[in-house]
């Protein structure tokens, strides 16, 4: 027991302080920001969140080596996308009526991962190496999946809405829940089962980069999702110096959601950015698309479904300009891995438009 304590430290770490916050810790942040007792928990919330996050990459690194890609990298996206599902979900049972919470987080993830991550990743392996391989037959899985159900949950309601608030009908409902759980449970078998060759890199399929003796997959496993716990109890405490900031800032709200989901999503940057540094440019973006994949596809089915059971609304269809945005972005994914090689120039492509994200949420 000792020597796994030893080993795991952060994680008894990790509890002590969800412990510590969830029993009082959150109302002192809340309370005494400004003030000395505030800001150095802030800095200590913040430490063993990022402790917690590179933990987690070192479990997933380790699952990726004993089951090999794509298993390792599809069990990471799914922990941190199930997690982010149960929250929103959380969010709508228990908080006030917000009907594009929703909508809003899934935009956030998508524009965060496919601009802002997709687009460091790639700056770095090209300055590093010039020019990284892929394997285009899995990128084009990814988006033959990731387009229609993008535009099918987050365009089409738009012009369908039958309500000023943007309520559904319950047949276009219906069409939105089948469409994302068939769409993507044949995705996941192409994936784990008829085409795995397609998200595997020939080059460097077997190389990974693990420090340490390697365990059984179940302890990997339960640290894996131990730790994932950690992050996203902790980001929720985080949220509050983040929100109290943003309203000293006089910055738009939707800013602390995007600062928060960025935190969730730290677990997947951090390992696909390892990746791409180590010229394993495949498993990062198994990563990031799988991620977005997942986020649309398993939270659409779950709030539509919660919000038919509670009679709560809720608004998909985002605005006109998120729109453009969303299309654009789509397109240059489309183009940006069709040739099987990136290079920075892409990179910088894809940071351009997570910046056009991050002032048009200041318009």
């Amino acid at each position: 027991m000792s020597q796994y304590l030893k080993k795991e430290w952060v994680l008894l770490l990790g509890v002590i302080t969800v412990l510590l916050f969830k029993s009082g810790g959150d109302g002192l942040l809340q309370n005494h920001m400004s003030a000395w007792p505030g800001m150095v928990l802030t800095a200590g919330l913040f430490v063993v969140v990022m402790a917690a996050i590179f933990a987690v990459v070192r479990h997933s690194d380790a699952l990726a080596i004993k089951l090999g890609d794509p298993y390792g990298t599809l069990i990471l996206t799914l922990s941190v996308i199930l997690l982010e599902v149960v929250m929103i979900s959380s969010v709508m049972l228990t908080g006030e009526a917000n009907p594009v919470l929703a909508r809003d987080t899934m935009f956030a993830v998508v524009m965060t991962v496919f601009n802002g991550l997709v687009g460091i990743t790639l700056l770095l392996g090209g300055l590093k190496y010039h020019t990284q391989k892929y394997n285009s037959e899995g990128l084009k899985s990814y988006l033959v999946a990731i387009i229609p159900l993008a535009l099918l949950c987050l365009v089409l309601p738009n012009f369908t809405s039958t309500s000023a608030l943007g309520a559904m009908s319950a047949p276009l409902t219906i069409t939105l829940v089948l469409a994302s759980v068939g769409l993507y449970g044949v995705f996941l078998f192409i994936q784990t089962r008829s085409h795995t060759h397609f998200f595997m890199d020939e080059d460097h399929q077997d190389e990974h980069d693990f420090h340490g003796p390697l365990g059984s997959n179940l302890y990997h496993s339960i640290m894996l999702v131990g730790y994932l716990l950690v992050v996203i109890l902790l980001a929720k405490s985080l949220a509050f110096p983040i929100d109290s900031t943003v309203s000293l800032l006089g910055a738009p709200p939707a800013l602390g959601g995007l600062i928060v989901a960025v935190l969730i999503l730290a677990p997947e940057a951090v390992g696909a950015a390892k990746a791409a540094l180590n010229n394993q440019l495949q498993r990062a973006l198994n990563l990031f698309f799988g991620s977005v994949l997942a986020t649309i596809a398993l939270t659409v089915p779950a709030v539509l479904l919660i919000s038919h059971v509670i009679a709560q609304p809720i608004q998909l269809g985002l605005a006109p300009a998120e729109m453009v945005l969303l299309a654009i972005t789509l397109l240059m994914a489309s183009v940006s891995f069709s040739s099987g090689r990136t290079n920075s120039l892409n990179g910088v492509a894809h940071l351009i438009l997570f910046v056009a994200y991050i002032i048009l949420m200041f318009e």
